[in-house]
């Protein structure tokens, strides 16, 4: 990466449905609070996320969603062809060569996704994580911060959701400190020790 003068990048993808994750809130004593919750349509939103980050620069979330509200023969997650345009926008508002690294999930390995990643070879390099290390992914902690905002909150429709996961993705944007938290998290030393 040193050598490259590359943004190192994190990516996965996460998941929200209607149903809202739990969460603990203050109430009056003896009222249990009550988020009331329709369950009806079997929308979703799709996330996938790249946490940038490289010396002597702002730590960068770049980010893209999907809506799938449950009609047939709607995009239900990300392809092949979605994670390489997410990645030709990271190449160009990052302005400079990749590392990527991600998991093995199949639709990162596969023979669709191998022939993109070759047409993006000349700056983008990528590694693979273990089978499965959450603790060593900083997006992980992306998500994890995103759904507790959305702790408790019921949205009525998928096209709410989104918004209401869009406004918080892009407030985290806005915060290199907590995206540089995210990664202190996970224990990798991003920035090398000068050569003696």
């Amino acid at each position: 990466m040193r050598d490259q003068d590359a943004w190192l990048c994190f990516e996965d993808e996460a998941g929200q449905s209607l149903r809202p994750p739990k969460a603990r809130t203050w109430s009056r004593r003896g009222t249990t609070p009550v988020v009331r919750v329709s369950g009806k349509g079997s929308g979703r939103v799709s996330l996938a996320g790249l946490v940038c980050t490289r010396p002597g620069h702002h730590t960068r979330l770049i980010f893209r969603l999907l809506v799938h509200h449950g009609r047939r023969n709607e995009k239900k997650g990300f392809k092949e062809a979605d994670f390489a345009a997410l990645l030709d926008a990271a190449h160009q508002q990052l302005g400079g060569p990749i590392v990527l690294v991600w998991d093995n999930a199949t639709q990162h390995k596969d023979a669709a996704m191998r022939e993109l990643l070759q047409a993006r070879s000349a700056w983008l390099t990528v590694f693979r994580l273990p089978p499965y290390p959450p603790d060593l992914n900083p997006a992980e902690g992306v998500w994890a911060h995103l759904k507790k905002t959305l702790a408790n909150l019921a949205a009525c429709t998928t096209d709410q959701l989104a918004t209401l996961a869009r406004t918080r993705l892009k407030r985290m944007q806005y915060r290199p400190g907590l995206l540089d938290g995210f990664i202190a998290e996970t224990g990798l030393i991003i920035n090398p020790r000068p050569s003696p």
